[in-house]
């Protein structure tokens, strides 16, 4: 359907907040402003607003189709689609159904045909790459380079998609506009031009490279610095970076999503490292210290007596480095777990008799009490 039905219900000059007397300069400092206060990047959630801005922006930063615009909107009158010229009997209380059917169909037909939208800039598409990197590398941060095969404008063609000495010509069936009319009684629907897919214009000798598209597949190499204590599964987003666009609309973006080798023998959450070490059961008891490896060197920490098994012990700035501009560290959580052993020693089979022996006090004597008390 053809994009000037929204003209009738749809007040551009009030979604920009300016008059309808407004100049091109007032109309264009308006749309900047709301443009940086709503855009997506910065105010995610705002899509909505954005597109409404952008919608007013394309009709009256264009001094034809505002023109048009305030002609359809006075046609209508202040009510949409109810108003308009009274007539006893009018359609939706005003306006006759001869002059609804000749102000819709024929300004919706008038209106595709000074469309630009076929000849319009149209952005690249976005694209993502996995890159894989070491823990290590994850922790300090690397630059490295991106093999990636993307669309771009074809270099024989200059991106016209006809052969060399030749050029696009207008589509004879769309007079260059890339749609058609197809009228269903009071209402015109715009449709993609069948005879040059909705592009304005027909490649009669199409580029031996490209086939008619204007782009080629190329393979690039692109540097990307992977900043400092990243996790797995992260994306880092390279902006103008992906696919070409065409008719000089701007390239998408490259998205590069990190994979992370997990470390032999640590872990982590978010930017503290994680580590299990195994204590004896004498250790537990008694207590002892434990020397640990870090990232950078060693440690060493404090097991208390009688530590249990599943006791954390904390080595403050001994992890990774926290998101952002901050030069904080994470830390190195220990965990202690006592070691059961499987296979003893006949010395160690009697001595382990022996405690039994003297243990005299259950280690489930609460549990023991409750059970009891409910028979």
């Amino acid at each position: 359907m053809a994009p000037q039905r929204e003209w009738f219900e749809k007040d551009y000059y009030k979604a920009l907040g300016v008059s309808k007397t407004a100049s091109d300069k007032e109309i264009t400092r308006a749309y900047r402003k709301l443009a940086k206060q709503y855009h997506p990047d910065s105010n995610p959630g705002k899509e909505d607003q954005f597109k409404d801005i952008s919608a007013a922006y394309e009709v009256l930063g264009d001094t034809a189709k505002r023109k048009e615009y305030d002609e359809i909107r006075s046609m209508a009158g202040p009510g949409g689609y109810g108003a308009g010229r009274a007539g006893a009997g009018g359609f939706g209380g005003g306006t006759h159904v001869e002059d609804l059917s000749d102000l819709i169909g024929g300004l919706f037909n008038r209106g595709s045909r000074r469309s630009s939208g076929a000849h319009g800039p149209v952005r690249g598409s976005d694209q993502e790459v996995e890159v894989y990197i070491g823990f290590e590398d994850a922790v300090h941060g690397i630059t490295t380079t991106l093999n990636v095969v993307s669309d771009v404008k074809c270099e024989t063609c200059h991106g016209t998609g006809s052969a060399p000495g030749s050029s696009p010509v207008v589509c004879a069936r769309c007079q260059g506009t890339g749609s058609v009319a197809d009228n269903q009684g009071f209402f015109s629907f715009s449709l993609p031009c069948p005879a040059c897919g909705g592009r304005g214009v027909r490649i009669e000798h199409a580029c031996p490279v490209c086939r008619g598209s204007g782009v080629e597949p190329k393979n690039r190499q692109i540097k990307v610095r992977i900043p400092h204590g990243v996790d797995n599964g992260s994306k880092i987003r390279l902006k103008g970076k992906g696919s070409s666009g065409t008719n000089g609309g701007p390239a998408g973006d490259l998205y590069v999503v990190i994979h992370v080798s997990p470390h032999q023998i640590f872990s982590r959450r978010g930017a503290d490292l994680l580590l299990t070490v195994p204590v004896t059961f004498a250790e537990a008891v008694f207590g002892t210290t434990l020397t640990v490896p870090t990232l950078d060197g060693q440690v060493s920490l404090k097991v208390p007596a009688g530590a249990k098994s599943g006791l954390t012990l904390r080595a403050r700035s001994k992890g990774l480095p926290k998101s952002g501009k901050t030069a904080e560290m994470g830390d190195l959580l220990v965990t202690v777990e006592i070691d059961v052993p499987q296979h003893l020693s006949p010395e160690q089979k009697k001595a382990v008799e022996e405690f039994a022996q003297a243990t005299t006090e259950s280690p489930r004597r609460n549990l023991e009490v409750e059970a009891n008390a409910r028979k």
